[in-house]
């Protein structure tokens, strides 16, 4: 395949060498004559393992060159994917300007252009950013989108001082397109490594690349806290987070990590808090582990946000322990929600079999009678009873027969979902996700 491929710093320089490795035609183009000349001669413009070797093979073998005409690239390649940087500016917002005249010199060079062209945004940038650049590229070029050319997201997952490495075995490779040509394009240019193809909405591609890195960020930030209570306590933290780091069922796994509501329960809220006091008595600061709490506190307001905006009064709750298959309420965020409606004169019906289950039988008998005795008597004998009840529902944790229920809910009643109940289900129309 004939790439060009736009800004030969990091990203660039080894995409450029990567892909000619790979056997593709490429045309490197930057603004920098130094870099352009760089390259041509063989060498490396920036420190990096195997960089040199692998540029020097595809100038030497005639799959590499770098140049400064756009329109000369753009016309010798089927696809474009653009590099460049994206800097912060001083209020932390991201600087697009630099993809945004990359993209309009495309455009303007695919004027005159004949045949479908791809450009992939390979720069880490904001979700919104491909449908923007589209617009540009249309503008400049007086080509339509989806016939003439489309713009995708391809982010790139290099590592500094291991990025050879790195491209040939990423963790995944992400598309984010539109167009079936585009697809088809993609998958052809990354089909000799081995590794799993996602193909998403552009906003989706665009955000994983945040997510990520802010991800990795807080791994370190959160290693790096339970390291100095460690240390303060005389523990060697290595060997905590070396051990934490050993379980891959919770710890390293998708488990907890799926949006939804606040977390709850006997366990978290109370660790969470004891540990602060801890590092506090030490004399330990730890902003990450101090926000935690707040930033689940601000899940709750969220959905009681959500109540509200439908400007209904009848709520009913599906589901109010903590989690399905339990009937323990302690610390259960949606009693906070639910008393929080209680107070404000909303008019409540609420089901959950476990913790029916438990008035009935005594299991959690004391709790229910000694914390929550106005809570306990809106409860209601069936779903289909809460239901009847309420213009807005609320689902509140995952047990399977609320999934059941849902298609059968009427379309003039709001559902508000706090836990994804139907992994297939989005918002729109009377269903409202909290985060999706």
């Amino acid at each position: 395949m004939n790439l060009s491929i736009f800004g030969l710093g990091y990203v660039g320089a080894v995409s450029c060498a990567c892909f000619a490795k790979l056997g593709h035609q490429v045309w490197g183009v930057d603004i920098n004559q130094h870099k352009i000349d760089l390259i041509n001669s063989g060498k490396s413009p920036i420190v990096e393992k195997d960089l040199e070797e692998y540029i020097a093979e595809g100038v030497a073998k005639g799959k590499i060159e770098a140049l400064k005409q756009v329109q000369q690239a753009v016309h010798a390649s089927d696809v474009s994917i653009v590099c460049v940087g994206t800097p912060s500016q001083l209020n932390g917002n991201i600087d697009l300007s630099y993809i945004y005249k990359v993209c309009l010199q495309i455009g303007e060079a695919l004027k005159d252009k004949s045949g479908f062209h791809s450009i992939l945004i390979r720069s880490t940038v904001v979700p919104g950013t491909v449908k923007e650049c589209t617009e540009i590229i249309a503008n400049a070029s007086g080509k339509q989108n989806l016939i003439d050319f489309a713009v995708g997201s391809n982010p790139e997952f290099l590592r500094e001082g291991t990025a050879i490495y790195d491209f040939w075995n990423p963790p995944y490779t992400i598309i984010g397109t539109n167009s079936e040509k585009t697809e088809t394009q993609i998958k052809e240019l990354y089909k000799d490594i081995d590794a799993p193809i996602y193909t998403l909405k552009p906003e989706e591609s665009e955000m994983i690349k945040y997510a990520n890195n802010n991800f990795h960020a807080m791994k370190i930030t959160f290693a790096n806290e339970i390291g100095n209570i460690c240390k303060a306590l005389q523990v060697d933290g290595h060997k905590v987070m070396d051990i934490v780091a050993k379980d891959t069922k919770l710890n390293l796994s998708p488990y907890y990590l799926k949006p939804g509501f606040a977390f709850g329960g006997s366990c978290l809220p109370k660790d969470v808090r004891g540990l602060n006091y801890r590092a506090k008595l030490l004399d330990v600061k730890t902003p990450l582990l101090n926000s935690l709490l707040e930033s689940n506190d601000y899940q709750v307001q969220r959905g009681l946000q959500m109540v509200f905006e439908t400007g209904k009064r009848k709520v009913g709750v599906l589901g109010f322990a903590f989690k399905a298959g339990t009937d323990d309420m302690r610390e259960s965020p949606m009693i906070t929600l639910i008393e929080t409606l209680i107070g404000k004169g909303y008019d409540l019906s609420l089901y959950d079999s476990n913790v029916l289950l438990s008035k009935l039988m005594g299991k959690n008998k004391d709790y229910i009678i000694g914390h929550i005795p106005h809570i306990s008597r809106l409860l209601k004998e069936s779903i289909q009873e809460v239901i009847d009840n309420s213009d807005v529902i609320v689902i509140g944790n995952k047990a399977s027969e609320f999934k059941e229920v849902l298609p059968q809910i009427s379309k003039d009643k709001i559902v508000i979902d706090l836990v994804r109940i139907d992994t297939e289900r989005s918002s729109g129309e009377n269903y409202q996700g909290i985060c999706w």
